[in-house]
């Protein structure tokens, strides 16, 4: 409204202001951040609000960005290519109208990244083919975006979205938490259905249209029409749109004039041409569906993902799936084979097994319904007498193959020689985007949900075929850390995968990690009107804008350890790590045993006795066995590089050794950090003095009375069992044969950001 009732500025003055704001970007990417450090990370969001106020203003950004990218293709500043064509998408597809010859420059631009190493030629890769269909049909882009993470039903576009936010209550302040939940819960009830489909059908007729587009006259009768009407245009529009945009489809002058026949019907008896001159106006992009977790549970992630696949509410067995339960209070959907026969019980069985012994009834089924029949009559009840869950019944996971993304199983075939008919192929119709908040604890955490997930799934596969999962994270550092789960770490010290992403790609250190200082602070501002404004423009805003354009992964290799101890009824443990594992020699607890460490305390100095098996890393990849022994107070790993430079597969061990010396004023003792590279390591106590053992920097993931620990790669599930069925058929083979040779051995973490790692 502020801008309205300003006097218009002339176009020089507005693309002077728009230069200036692009250039203070670069200067940010250069490292000269703003005077004002409150500034940073809003340099981006606050270019792309005054294009929203301002619609007609978007071909003037998109000219003097295609203008800047071929200035920094010429010149020697690789590193402005990636934020500028971002930026440059990003307002492309929200904006209302971009002529050809702007969209032919930034298709040729994206066809000259090919030639460059990645991620430049992946990004100019995806780009190019989006603006392909864009230039058919214009306004492609922005109808795919809201169909998919609005979750409309439309048939020629049936991808489904969702960003799941998960933070752990006991690492961020509960005011985070609360103000969080209730910015998610008010962007998503400002929102409806109906509304989106409005803003498709406005959108894309005004970007085959033009300014001759009556875009006030299409709102009001787009909202005096009943919500049934709207969805008729909507199908109507989208099917026209996305046949445009599909192979073979029509060009963009066959395209204009069907949305223009569809446009004077939707419009009926307004006449033509008359359109108010007022320029090009803007449809807003709707928030995402974006829902707010706090992760109580390790398997917690992978639930909401399956009831993101088969919500209940679809489900269709009577008995079991009818419960209206809470999905942290659901028990596993698949259990272990050991958890299963602990609630098994004998049951007779009437049944022979030959097929001529079934009754004839069964063999014609003539009613539409005998296969429903067939299949309760041969299903044994009472053979599990554990109380059924709608997330424990295998039929609701088969459930999740109808539709278009699969087939629903028919009946069993009786006859010899007949065959099932093939299943059509499965397609990945549903993105679930996992948005971690908080720091490296909550990371660790991931790690371990991540590989229960892929354990699950080698052993029954469901979400892998259908479900296309990203992971993101913004690092959030809160005011005063819990001392009780942080241990001694500091903010920095507590964010280092955040660190790397940022060297690693710098428009995510200039609009992610820019946040970890600036969400406590927003959601702990006094409620206020100013304070609703700013949080839900910022905060939705860049969580939109990251999950959007941030498709680029870094893969970080998930590291297994064993852990032995002393006492021998003790089962072994096995966990895994993301960042760092401590281990720090603990304390005797017994009188005896203090007054012993005491005495070779005085004589061997403070610390244990340690064994160290390691394979040495060296430049020419060749592994090399090593062992040592010293005497150490402790060691520390980490698996996150300190420079971008190093491999992220790489072990950085620092182990404190003590040593001592022999003068004439007596015996003393000194500290010497002695450090190796490394991807497997075995740590071992001689003399059985135990060690506390902490992962990734999380007091609650914390061993005591540990004699021994073993580091290395945590392997992906499915080689494993690839593996195991490779060796029972070939028990002399040594070396991955077959099929194992071509699945990935290591279990590698995605998180994504905007550009992986720039070379």
């Amino acid at each position: 409204l502020l801008a309205r009732l300003m006097s218009p500025l002339s176009l020089a003055e507005v693309e002077s202001d728009i230069l200036r704001r692009v250039r203070a970007l670069l200067r940010e990417l250069d490292g000269h951040h703003p005077s004002c450090q409150s500034d940073r990370g809003m340099l981006r969001w606050t270019l792309h609000k005054k294009i929203d106020q301002d619609p007609s203003t978007s071909c003037v950004l998109v000219r003097i960005l295609v203008k800047e990218l071929e200035r920094a293709e010429r010149g020697d500043c690789r590193h402005h290519i990636i934020p500028l064509l971002h930026t440059l998408m990003y307002t492309l597809i929200q904006a209302p109208c971009i002529p050809d010859e702007l969209c032919a420059r930034v298709y040729d631009f994206c066809k000259r990244l090919l030639t460059l190493p990645k991620p430049f030629c992946t990004i100019g890769l995806d780009y190019a083919s989006r603006l392909k269909v864009e230039r058919t049909a214009p306004g492609t882009l922005y109808q795919r975006m809201v169909i998919s993470e609005q979750s409309l039903r439309s048939e020629p576009y049936p991808y489904q979205e969702k960003i799941f936010i998960f933070a752990d209550p006991e690492l961020l302040p509960e005011a985070i938490c609360h103000a969080l939940l209730s910015d998610t819960e008010a962007a998503q009830v400002a929102q409806s259905p109906r509304g989106c489909m409005s803003c498709v059908v406005t959108h894309a007729l005004q970007a085959a249209l033009g300014d001759t587009c009556d875009i006030h006259g299409l709102r009001a009768r787009l909202q005096a029409l009943p919500p049934g009407d709207v969805e008729h245009w909507f199908q109507q529009v989208v099917a026209a749109v996305e046949c445009a945009g599909s192979e073979g489809g029509s060009d963009r002058g066959q395209h204009t004039a069907r949305l223009e026949r569809i446009y004077h019907a939707l419009l009926g008896s307004v006449p033509a041409g008359n359109a108010p001159q007022e320029g090009l106006q803007g449809t807003p992009l709707p928030k995402p569906n974006i829902s707010f977790h706090l992760w109580t549970e390790v398997e917690q992630l992978w639930k909401e993902l399956v009831l993101f696949l088969r919500p209940l509410s679809q489900s269709c067995e009577p008995d079991c799936l009818s419960q209206e339960l809470d999905p942290l209070e659901m028990p596993d959907i698949l259990s272990d084979c050991e958890c299963c026969e602990q609630s098994r019980c004998s049951v007779l069985s009437t049944d022979s097994g030959i097929e001529r012994d079934l009754p004839a009834a069964a063999e014609e089924p003539c009613a539409p319904c005998a296969a429903d029949a067939e299949h309760s009559r041969l299903h044994r009840k009472g053979g599990i007498k554990k109380k059924p869950s709608p997330l424990d019944s295998v039929a609701f996971l088969q459930a999740g193959s109808g539709g278009p993304a699969g087939k629903a199983a028919g009946k069993l075939p009786r006859r010899s020689g007949m065959l099932p008919e093939p299943a059509a192929p499965l397609q990945r119709l549903h993105t679930a985007r996992v948005l971690l908040l908080g720091d490296d604890r909550i990371l660790g955490r991931l790690a371990q949900a991540y590989l229960s997930l892929r354990k699950r799934e080698t052993r029954r596969v469901f979400l892998t075929p259908r479900l296309n999962l990203q992971f993101y994270h913004i690092p959030v550092v809160p005011g005063q850390p819990n001392p009780s789960t942080a241990g001694h770490a500091g903010p920095e010290e507590l964010c280092e995968v955040a660190g790397y992403l940022g060297r690693a790609d710098p428009w995510y250190e200039s609009n992610i990690s820019t946040l970890g200082h600036m969400i406590p602070k927003l959601a702990t501002m006094p409620s206020s009107p100013s304070r609703a404004l700013v949080t839900d423009l910022f905060l939705t805003d860049v969580i939109a804008y990251y999950a959007r354009m941030g498709i680029q992964p870094v893969c970080f290799q998930v590291h297994a350890v064993k852990i032995l101890f002393q006492d021998p009824a003790q089962e072994p443990a096995e966990d895994v790590f993301l960042t760092e594992l401590l281990a720090r020699v603990q304390d005797s607890p017994s009188h005896r045993e203090l007054n012993t460490a005491k005495k070779r305390t005085a004589l061997d100095g403070p610390g244990a006795d340690l064994t160290v098996t390691y394979r040495k890393v060296v430049l020419s990849d060749r592994e090399k066995e090593l062992a040592l022994s010293l005497r150490s107070t402790g060691l520390l790993v980490k698996a996150i590089p300190a420079e971008e430079a190093e491999e992220l597969g790489c072990l950085s061990v620092t182990i404190t050794e003590i040593i001592r010396i022999n003068n004439l004023a007596g015996r003393s003792f000194s500290a010497v950090a002695n450090r190796l590279k490394t991807r497997n390591i075995k740590i071992r106590s001689p003399e059985q003095r135990p060690f506390t053992v902490r992962l990734d920097k999380d007091s609650r993931r914390t061993y005591r009375d540990v004699i021994s620990l073993e580091v290395s790669p945590c392997l992906e599930p499915s080689y494993c069992l690839q593996k195991t069925r490779t060796m029972k058929l070939s028990l002399h083979e040594t070396e991955d044969v077959g099929l194992v040779k071509y699945l990935p051995k290591s279990l590698l973490l995605p998180i994504n950001t905007f550009a992986g790692v720039i070379q």
